[in-house]
């Protein structure tokens, strides 16, 4: 029973995510209060622009990972494959969906190895839940999921709000910090914790570094409101609506956890609402190393295949090639140090 509970949720969250708007209603990321500053002088030609950089040392097309996504029941097999397809040719990194089913039972690890098999090359994160991780015992279950797809590095999301409202939720999460040192101090790969739509503030991130993870991605709100997926999914729907806006915007959360960088070796990663150049770019601007989106790439290539795929992804990267030349940035890192004005907010 609880094996068909988990196959039908993770199908029935692709295609609400697909064919139901499932944006924040009234947030945003946060991004429209920020500007670059035109550069009249950028000192480059517009063929020395490159958006080629790094991800967990392996080279990639433009810093973007696409994102966790989905595993565990009959389609997703086809899913992946199609997108691993696309992140190896354009040399992208991948993360799969929550690989908890595959703790569950063995029926669909297919969905999640044909990840790997289709992309040898590029970087691919596993990922786990954080209640799954609060009531871990030891760390050799996760390290079978990392196995199953030679992931590069685990990433461990964070979903207090979504499995509040998620009518089979498991809103346990007293030991979660915890279970995530052991795995740090236990696993040979870096651990990158992402929240999912809800943002992950400064004093959450000090608490994440201080037990050693790798990476932050802030998964924050903007873009997919999981909350409001999951109140669709729910009878309560018109008490629960309250939440649907619930979470950090995603550009106030890089500026509260950028800072920590002094102090920390990590990778910050934006995500939440991340779907045009401008708001990598910003991103970078604002202190990320690396950007990730989901829903936006998942429905490109459910409605239009992987060409569709493949021109949302070529037209993100040309853009942000037309943004570092103006305001004179030969290379993505370049712009970490590119200013930006702040808007007021009236």
């Amino acid at each position: 029973m609880e094996e068909q509970e988990t196959q039908s949720r993770k199908q029935q969250h692709v295609e609400l995510c697909v064919n139901e708007n499932v944006t924040f209603h009234k947030k945003t990321n946060g991004f429209e209060n920020y500007g670059f500053i035109h550069n009249a002088l950028p000192e480059c030609n517009f063929s020395e622009v490159s958006t080629k950089t790094k991800f967990l040392g392996v080279d990639c097309s433009m810093p973007l990972l696409i994102s966790c996504m989905t595993g565990g029941y009959p389609d997703a097999e086809r899913i992946n494959r199609e997108l691993a397809e696309a992140c190896e040719t354009l040399k992208l990194p991948m993360g799969v969906g929550s690989q908890r089913q595959a703790l569950e039972n063995t029926s669909f690890h297919r969905s999640f190895q044909i990840v790997r098999e289709s992309a040898p090359s590029i970087p691919i994160l596993g990922n786990i839940g954080a209640p799954e991780v609060a009531k871990m015992r030891s760390s050799s279950p996760i390290q079978r999921l990392i196995d199953l797809i030679a992931a590069n590095a685990l990433v461990i999301h964070l979903n207090p709000l979504q499995e509040l409202l998620q009518p089979e939720g498991s809103p346990n999460f007293r030991g979660v910090l915890n279970g995530i040192e052991q795995l740090v101090k236990e696993l040979e790969i870096p651990v990158i914790v992402k929240e999912v739509g809800a943002g992950i503030s400064g004093d959450v991130a000090k608490r994440l570094l201080s037990v050693g993870v790798s990476g932050i991605d802030v998964a924050s709100a903007g873009g997919t409101s999981w909350a409001g997926v999951e109140i669709l999914r729910n009878d309560e729907k018109e008490s629960l609506s309250q939440f649907w806006d619930w979470g950090i915007p995603t550009a106030d959360c890089l500026e509260q956890i950028a800072p920590l960088k002094s102090d920390y070796t990590f990778t910050l990663i934006s995500s939440g609402g991340i779907s045009t150049a401008m708001e990598i770019a910003l991103s970078l601007a604002l202190g990320a190393d690396f950007c990730a989106s989901a829903r936006p790439l998942l429905t490109a290539l459910i409605t239009g295949g992987q060409k569709q795929l493949h021109d949302v992804l070529g037209a993100l990267q040309l853009d942000l090639r037309r943004i570092q030349f103006l305001v004179g940035a030969v290379h993505t890192v370049d712009l970490r140090n590119v200013r930006i004005s702040k808007k007021s907010i009236k």
